[in-house]
């Protein structure tokens, strides 16, 4: 499958989800990640998959299914993608839905990846450090991308970018949370000039054990030193879109393989099915497994599971 949902998103209301990549094939493997660290590290572009599979897939869910937003956000960085541009362009011309880009902005000093986001509403790259040491410490980024050159990029897209561009900074403690790192992020972000800055937290398990959240001072300090912010530190809320989906263990599997659930969400999806006791034995099979993170559970496809 490469769309899913609709699934509630904290940003962009329903959100159906395309992923034009390959699982955890990206140009950054991330401490943060909620997909585990990458397996398939590289900034080089490819045509991954038929294109024409993946926007019949968006037309088929687009039928069937409400949505506020199309996005893509891929199991890794979309932009890797060397269909987008067109699969952008197929959705603007048969649908009047929204197209969103969350991207983690690698690739952006790229000016065929500027050229194939030009026609998105809203682009979400990602701004997480302030200077060359600790974008290699959260981001770690494959050997190519220097920090210089992915900032200039996000400037670059900038100018050039007519639609809306929201910039997410995810704040992990110890790392960017203090009051010189964020000092050097919010210079970076004048230079970028976002429309909307996201301050966000890790929320699901991250590819790191030891990847904490900040503190509630952390958060007031980020939202001080960066101006004008909105927040994400809580979990979202709403339905998945099922309809897609024969029963319940193929649902909570596949979206959890994307979008990892806490055990409410798990039972609800089960109940809609009306197939008791699928979580449980999924449990059982250790085909799921629970991790604790951030005092909450969220239940994990065991491929996932870090091995050290």
């Amino acid at each position: 499958m490469y769309t899913y949902g609709p699934v509630p998103s904290r940003r962009l209301g329903r959100s159906l989800g395309v992923s034009p990549i390959p699982p955890k094939t990206c140009s950054y493997s991330c401490v943060y990640c909620q997909l585990g660290r990458t397996n398939q590290l590289t900034p080089q572009r490819a045509s991954f998959f038929p294109k024409e599979d993946i926007f019949s897939e968006i037309k088929d869910k687009l039928a069937s299914s409400e949505v506020d937003f199309i996005t893509f956000v891929g199991d890794g960085e979309p932009t890797l993608s060397a269909d987008l541009g067109w699969l952008i362009q197929m959705c603007k011309k048969h649908s009047s839905k929204s197209i969103a880009v969350i991207t983690n902005g690698s690739l952006l000093y790229r000016q065929d990846v500027r050229n194939d986001l030009r026609e998105a509403d809203v682009v979400l790259p990602t701004l997480d450090a302030g200077n060359e040491e600790i974008f290699r410490r959260i981001n770690r980024p494959h050997g190519e991308i220097g920090y210089n050159t992915m900032l200039q990029g996000q400037v670059d897209f900038r100018r050039e970018f007519r639609g809306q561009i929201w910039l997410e900074v995810m704040l992990v403690h110890g790392l960017n949370d203090t009051e010189e790192a964020l000092k050097d992020i919010s210079k970076a972000v004048k230079q970028i000039n976002p429309d909307r800055i996201y301050i966000t937290t890790p929320i699901r398990p991250p590819a790191e054990a030891w990847v904490k959240p900040p503190r509630p001072e952390g958060i007031i300090r980020a939202q001080e030193i960066l101006g004008k912010t909105f927040t994400i530190a809580e979990n979202e809320s709403g339905g998945f879109g099922l309809e897609s989906f024969t029963n319940a263990k193929e649902a909570i599997m596949e979206i959890g393989s994307r979008h990892p659930l806490r055990q409410e969400q798990a039972l609800e999806i089960e109940s809609i099915f009306s197939e008791p006791g699928t979580l449980e034995k999924l449990l059982e099979e250790q085909e799921l497994v629970r991790i604790p993170y951030n005092e909450t559970e969220y239940l994990l496809p065991r491929h996932f599971i870090r091995s050290e």
